[in-house]
């Protein structure tokens, strides 16, 4: 017996069962002639917001203070140019098998109104970078946050896909914090509402919604969840999307590692939720939150959960 000419015919046959007409269940090819989306390319866009912003921390050395308006217009120039390819190309993606065609101005606009906001993005992370040095006696200056910590690399990410799902972009925004999840283990959803001054300590496991609200000056630690408890169901079993489910974070809080809060509830202004607690009912402002056992939290001002 052949074995290499059976080999052949194996090989032959999962070739022509993978390019045959698919089942309903798993035809998930898009069209031949639709753009796609570049990761690539994303990715180059995710570096050259990072260097604009934070200019000489990321891409090419600063030389000169005089040379930093053109530093920065050369990388506008080119992010302008890419963001606005990629934006018809994901935008054609969505419209699923059925080609429509998407204009150049459309997402030219959608490029430009990004570009716009750099200067409140950049303004708001400068806000983190001074959060995490206020509070972490371990970083020695600014620009060593900047460099080495990975919730910064998160948080641009974050602030980034945030602006680009309200401006209408649709799948680009899920593609950079996946990225920033893939490099910095913290996940956070694009759209997440997230205020000034907003620190993550060490950061590894962090899991922060869709749909939560987090406001000023908030910090939480490795391995926090801020996660959904249960999901609606439609007629058919299904999800329903885009319901708030996810918690709401008032100012001033500070969230200590594993813990997990969960469901749409508040945590008020003020208060400090221990570590390895499960949360599942909202918490008055100023309030204090230990695990008292293994199996048992209570509230340090007698309040049960």
């Amino acid at each position: 017996m052949d074995t290499r000419a059976n080999g052949l015919d194996l090989i032959q046959q999962a070739i022509t069962l993978l390019a045959s007409d698919r089942s309903a269940e798993c035809d998930y090819a898009p069209h031949p002639e639709q753009l796609l989306p570049s990761i690539d390319k994303l990715r180059e866009f995710v570096d050259l917001v990072r260097a604009i912003v934070f200019p000489g921390y990321f891409g090419a050395p600063i030389l000169h203070r005089e040379s930093l308006p053109h530093f920065i217009g050369v990388r506008i120039e080119k992010l302008y140019d890419l963001l606005t390819g990629q934006i018809q190309s994901v935008r054609q993606f969505e419209t699923g098998n059925t080609l429509q065609a998407i204009t150049a101005d459309e997402a030219s606009a959608a490029a430009r109104a990004f570009i716009g906001r750099l200067p409140e993005i950049r303004r708001v992370l400068c806000t983190d970078v001074k959060a995490i040095y206020d509070g972490d006696p371990a970083a020695k200056s600014h620009g060593e946050i900047i460099f080495c910590y990975p919730s910064i690399r998160a948080m641009i990410n974050h602030r980034t896909a945030h602006a680009l799902l309200h401006l209408g972009v649709p799948l680009i925004p899920r593609i950079i914090s996946e990225m920033a999840h893939s490099e910095t283990g913290i996940d956070i959803h694009p759209g997440a509402r997230i205020g000034e001054y907003f620190c993550i300590d060490h950061g590894t496991g962090v899991v922060i919604g869709e749909t939560c609200e987090i406001g000023n000056n908030v910090r939480i630690y490795q391995g926090v969840t801020l996660g959904a408890k249960r999901f609606e169901l439609d007629k058919e079993g299904n999800p329903v999307k885009n319901l708030p489910r996810h918690p709401i974070i008032e100012d001033n809080v500070v969230i200590y590692s594993n813990a997990n809060i969960l469901g749409r509830i508040t945590i008020g202004r003020n208060s400090v939720i221990g570590g390895s607690v499960w949360v599942t009912r909202s918490v008055p402002p100023d309030s204090r939150l230990q695990q008292q056992k293994a199996v048992e939290s209570t509230f340090i001002n007698g309040l049960g959960i």
